[in-house]
């Protein structure tokens, strides 16, 4: 983590400077915004932590709930959300109290005497078997908690506006306005873009005339989150269990105590008109007992439970327009499956993460208003393969004994699909911001259109062992990674040639990286790197300090091993991977061509000497430098966050580490 290049900061280097908007922020829901989240829910609140680096204009997050989410629905957080975590900065910290999926096992009725149940497959889970990210179990409430802290402790200071009910929507010419109720009572505000983060039931898709398509499935499931006392043998492990009287899915949480159950209540009569929702608890728990035979769980507790219908729909779109968007659905509001996959919270969240970026890049005019044109064009897709293979799951774990034919079919089907569910199967089609036309041949094991993956270097200036990609933050900024070619001439006369590129789409007065953060890394020994371009040594903030740490080289000392350049298919010639801020490759070049580099940003992004709105991007906290931005504003950026500079916010009450 890299502070002090703004002045020293004696206080938690994670709660940046207050610029911009975050700056006197008024506590009334003001009556012009630039950016209206409606919804608390994980894409709201991760939108509201990426808006929160983008402090020049105003984002505001309205709930109807009167304060935070205490327990959550959702509770399974699949790597590539750790990753996303990495990028927010809490990583660590939600993996440190969360629940690690090491392995699934998997039930079945014992051959010798059917009413019972026996192991027949023990798997290592997929989790770091496809990246250095696991795969965890904690309530969705504590992933609220981290986004928003990251979205108060960011220079747009978001905090949620609770208690504003959001009553409808009309779309004009240059706005959205929008009518909400307060504790006042009604009144309207304006948005240049509205966003619905606000669930299955979602107000905001009605009121922009979108429908969802789409069916239940005739199934029902009992869930329930309990605390038990119980001889069965697996059950910190997590378990798909199947049996003659019916199937469970069984997953324990964070805490050591706690566990997930999923209990399959059967098929639902016709003209059942959700009557079976109202199936009690204990109808819940004797049903458990009953597939769980001969076991037993004596339930000392239940922390919540519910009985849903297996449903799988996709909204017909995501926008309002396809041409002009200015309202977006996100998460639950345009894509609805059942739980037991382990993807709502997962796939919300990356809706969150392709928005957030993009509507920031326009904003500031870094891009056109077209850009947001993509959102739909990409994440429609993915929700509907996400559709297809829940319904596939669900179909699967819902089978009676006697229609399986091969008692290994569903822990095949587990791991043999791994990478979808775990968040690395998205690949997204050429576009403005995809390339179709990559020299991929140069770095075969980034593939375009599909998110960065890490390898561990050596960074030059100290010599320790880092991943690559982790050195990424959340921040709004486009990735340049050059891979050195074997005699650093290519190199050389492509970061001359990529420095004016980057300062043409830079903003006057800006940090060189604080749109582009350019890395390079060499094919040698870390200690026989000398000559590095300074287009990898820029100098930043108000005191101009030369960031050291982004100079980093592949080949082993006498205590690491690996070989980035290997593992990637990174050939002697070198390569250029361009990297979106949401970490999805965009383009692989080679360094003898750097004007293919600015015809394809030319096709993502605009100048700012020719943006219309003639703001900057924004680069974190202290790197924003907007026209937007007073000289009062400019100082709390570079100010740093030192003692009595900026209030650390108080520790959720919820934390169990309070």
């Amino acid at each position: 983590m890299q502070f002090h290049h703004h002045g020293y900061v004696s206080g938690d280097p994670r709660v940046q400077p207050a610029v911009g908007a975050g700056v006197a922020r008024p506590a009334e829901l003001p009556a012009q915004i630039d950016v209206l989240i409606v919804g608390s829910g994980p894409a709201g609140m991760l939108l509201a932590a990426q808006m929160s680096q983008f402090p020049q204009f105003t984002t505001r997050l309205i709930e109807k709930r009167d304060g935070r989410l205490a327990l959550g629905q959702a509770d399974g957080i699949q790597p590539r959300s750790v990753e996303t975590f990495q990028a927010f900065g809490f990583a660590d910290r939600i993996t440190a109290e969360a629940y690690n999926i090491g392995w699934m096992n998997f039930w079945a009725p014992d051959p010798e005497s059917p009413d019972r149940i026996v192991r027949t497959t023990r798997t290592e889970d997929y989790g770091l078997k496809i990246s250095e990210f696991p795969h965890l179990i904690v309530n969705q409430a504590r992933v609220l908690d981290y986004f928003a802290e990251a979205a108060a402790n960011g220079p747009a200071r978001i905090v949620p506006d609770y208690g504003v009910e959001f009553l409808g929507l009309e779309v004009g010419d240059d706005d959205v306005e929008v009518r909400v109720r307060t504790a006042e009572g009604e009144r309207t505000v304006r948005a240049k873009y509205v966003v619905g983060c606000d669930g299955a039931r979602s107000g905001v898709r009605q009121a922009i005339g979108r429908t969802h398509v789409g069916a239940a499935a005739q199934h029902a499931w009992g869930v329930m989150d309990v605390l038990v006392e119980t001889d069965f043998p697996d059950w910190r492990i997590k378990c798909a269990i199947n049996a003659a009287a019916g199937n469970i899915l069984h997953i324990p949480r964070e805490g050591g105590y706690l566990s997930r159950m999923y209990i399959d209540l059967g098929e639902v009569a016709e003209g059942d008109n959700h009557r079976v929702r109202q199936t009690p608890i204990e109808e819940i728990i004797r049903k458990a007992n009953e597939i769980l035979h001969p076991y037993a769980i004596d339930v000392k507790q239940v922390a919540w439970h519910s009985v849903y219908e297996v449903g799988h729909r996709v909204t017909d779109q995501f926008v309002d327009d396809l041409q002009n968007p200015r309202v977006f659905l996100t998460g639950d509001a345009c894509h609805t499956h059942s739980a037991k996959a382990g993807q709502g919270m997962n796939v919300s969240m990356q809706d969150g993460f392709n928005l957030g970026w993009k509507l920031g890049h326009v904003l500031t005019g870094l891009a056109s208003r077209d850009l947001l044109r993509t959102y739909d064009a990409e994440r429609r897709p993915v929700a509907q393969q996400l559709i297809d293979f829940d319904r596939e799951w669900s179909s699967l774990m819902a089978r009676k004994p006697d229609e399986i034919t091969d008692p290994d079919e569903l822990a095949t089907y587990y791991l043999a699909t791994a990478e979808f569910p775990s968040g690395f199967g998205t690949r997204y089609a050429p576009s403005t911001l995809v390339s179709d036309a990559p020299a991929q041949e140069l770095a075969s094991g980034f593939p375009v259109g599909r998110r960065f993956q890490s390898v561990e270097v050596v960074r030059v200036c100290d010599g320790n062992r880092v991943h690559l990609g982790h050195h990424a933050r959340a921040d709004g900024r486009w990735r340049l990674y050059a891979f050195a070619d074997a005699d650093g001439a290519a190199l050389r006369g492509w970061a001359d040639a990529a420095r004016g590129i980057v300062e043409r789409f830079t903003p006057a007065g800006a940090d060189l990286d604080s749109v582009f953060d350019a890395k390079v890394v060499y094919p040698g020994r870390w200690e026989d790197v000398t000559d590095v371009p300074a287009l990898f040594r820029p100098q930043s903030g108000p005191l101009g300090l030369t960031d050291l740490e982004k100079v980093f080289a592949a080949a082993p000392s006498a205590w690491t091993s690996g070989d980035i350049f290997a593992e990637r298919g990174i050939g002697a010639a070198g390569a250029v991977v361009v990297v979106r801020p949401d970490q999805y490759v965009a383009h692989v070049l080679p360094l003898t061509a750097p004007e293919e580099l600015e015809r394809f940003l030319s096709g993502a992004m605009r100048s700012p000497a020719t943006s219309a709105a003639g703001v900057a991007a924004s680069a974190g906290a202290a790197s924003a430098v907007a026209a937007s931005v007073g000289a009062a504003s400019a100082g709390a950026a570079s100010a740093g966050a030192g003692a009595g500079a900026v209030p650390v916010p108080v520790r959720h009450k919820r934390d169990p580490r309070a």
